[in-house]
């Protein structure tokens, strides 16, 4: 579901916050930058606003923000519907034992790792980050919250690549999306 298709107007002026970069970080690359976003107080706040109606009611305990850009959004949407926050970051990052998983992007493999005992069997779980574009994130991290128990109830993002159909590679699983660029 795109929160894009819905005449709220906090969506277009959070879409006309997101500078779009051409050719970063390579040739041909259509760069979402959020920072430009996170600049505005009432346009982010607008951003953590609008996930967080969503999800104040569906008895979500975990919300899993991905390396790096999940942990901005991530963390305020968690302490607004009472839930606990879980980073999901590059390898080595964390400290004590985890669990990863490995996934593959269109240029090459990449890890996720959790804390071993972050998450508890059937806990509820939302997983964040800023972009979908190939979904293989995204798998990645609800691979990891599935292994170690938890429902994945969702997966929620500001920005959606549409044309790079990352959507069809989440098995079903819903996807959440503010704005669709393409």
């Amino acid at each position: 579901m795109s929160a894009s298709c819905t005449d709220d107007p906090r969506i277009h002026d959070i879409k006309s916050k997101i500078r779009v970069v051409p050719n970063f970080p390579k040739p041909g690359i259509m760069f979402q930058d959020i920072t430009t976003l996170l600049l505005d107080p009432k346009a982010f706040k607008n951003t953590v606003d609008l996930f967080v109606e969503r999800y104040k009611n569906k008895n979500i305990s975990v919300v899993a923000g991905i390396e790096a850009r999940g942990f901005i959004f991530g963390p305020p949407i968690a302490l607004a519907i009472g839930a606990k926050f879980v980073p999901l970051r590059k390898p080595r990052k964390l400290p004590g034992k985890v669990i990863s998983e490995e996934y593959t992007l269109e240029y090459g493999r990449d890890c996720l790792e959790m804390h071993i005992g972050a998450v508890e069997p059937s806990e509820r779980a939302l997983v964040v980050d800023d972009l979908i574009a190939t979904g293989g994130t995204l798998c990645a991290a609800m691979n990891l919250l599935e292994r170690a128990g938890a429902e994945v109830v969702e997966c929620a993002c500001l920005i959606e690549l549409p044309d790079l159909k990352g959507r069809d590679r989440l098995k079903g699983k819903p996807l959440y999306v503010l704005v669709e660029s393409h």
